[in-house]
């Protein structure tokens, strides 16, 4: 069955009857979903699919024991804010928060809510939680890799691209993991003799620009961070890229799935899969403070050999063989 046609049957059991579900003798619960994305993003569909999936697993059923309701919030900081205050006036039984950039504003909005983060990098250091350990507040959830981590994609673009010397780094400023990750790249970046430069992805023009800018000048390559921004504008950065003919390195197989040359990360689909044996948990009666927050088991290095080709590039045979997935 393809992914739209198993999201839209699941959404249509939702429309059941009130009085089929009361036969079935247990309360329906609430889920709430929030997501940084538009609704019609297939990398974020493919993600609440996953979601809604091991919900299923789990015995939970739309229309039969639980009810979903989801916020396509867009990466905009106000929509964010405007839907996680809809969705905590709901008071849901657990709210899925898709992302760092959501679960700052719904914390804003009630700290007694439920709410399960599938991928955040720092929850610690973002104040979301009081240790990976023991959460100790109302959200718990799951990281996204570590900041050195970020070290590892300026590396991997050394391997691909030995002529880069020059690397503009995509970041969210108002994120703060974007501002940890580049520090880690500046640590690294003398040792690979590599000069590293911010560049800010507040919103397409912005994007368009930096690039354009930067690649003028010789012997340049990308960095993408992790973030909604990035995610959201993902199209466009992997269109420069080309454009510009400036090897990047991305955190996300979706990237590379779309054109993009390399990416090395966490598996954002299994992320959410995990994310709601968390939610089964508490609603059969455990506390996000209780529950740990969890680092990735799954992550995956993924490359592009067309836009290798296209850029010129000859793959390390080494990288080849370690690779999870090599896209012709």
């Amino acid at each position: 069955m393809r992914r739209r046609e198993f999201i839209a049957g699941l959404g249509s059991a939702a429309a059941w009857p009130l009085a089929a579900r009361a036969q079935q003798g247990d309360r329906v619960r609430r889920i709430g979903v929030l997501l940084p994305a538009t609704a019609d993003d297939a990398e974020f569909q493919a993600r609440l699919g996953a979601f809604l999936q091991g919900l299923a697993l789990s015995g939970w059923n739309i229309g039969r024991n639980v009810r979903i309701d989801t916020r396509w919030a867009t990466s905009n900081a106000a929509d964010i804010r405007k839907h996680a205050a809809e969705l905590a006036a709901l008071a849901p039984d657990v709210i899925l928060a898709g992302g760092g950039a959501t679960v700052g504003p719904l914390m804003q909005v009630t700290r007694t809510v439920p709410i399960v983060f599938p991928v955040v990098v720092d929850p610690v250091g973002a104040g979301f939680v009081d240790s990976l350990a023991r959460p100790g507040g109302n959200a718990t959830g799951f990281m996204d890799g570590e900041y050195s981590m970020a070290a590892k994609w300026l590396e991997l673009l050394k391997q691909v691209a030995p002529g880069v010397t020059r690397v503009a780094i995509l970041r969210d400023t108002t994120q703060g993991a974007g501002q940890s990750q580049f520090a880690a790249m500046q640590a690294v970046a003398p040792s690979l003799k590599m000069e590293v430069n911010p560049a800010n992805v507040r919103d397409a023009s912005e994007i368009e620009r930096a690039v354009a800018s930067f690649g003028c000048a010789p012997n340049g390559g990308l960095v993408v961070t992790n973030g909604a921004a990035q995610t959201l504008h993902r199209e466009l950065i992997i269109s420069l890229a080309a454009r510009h003919r400036l090897p990047a390195v991305y955190p996300h197989r979706l990237y590379v799935a779309s054109g993009a040359l390399i990416s090395y990360g966490i598996d954002l689909i299994d992320q959410h899969r995990r994310a709601a044996g968390y939610v089964d948990r508490i609603l059969k009666g455990e506390k996000p403070a209780d529950l740990p927050v969890q680092a990735p088991t799954k992550y995956e290095l993924v490359l592009n050999l067309k836009t290798a080709t296209a850029l010129g590039l000859t793959i390390p045979e080494t990288l080849l063989a370690t690779a999870d997935e090599v896209i012709q």
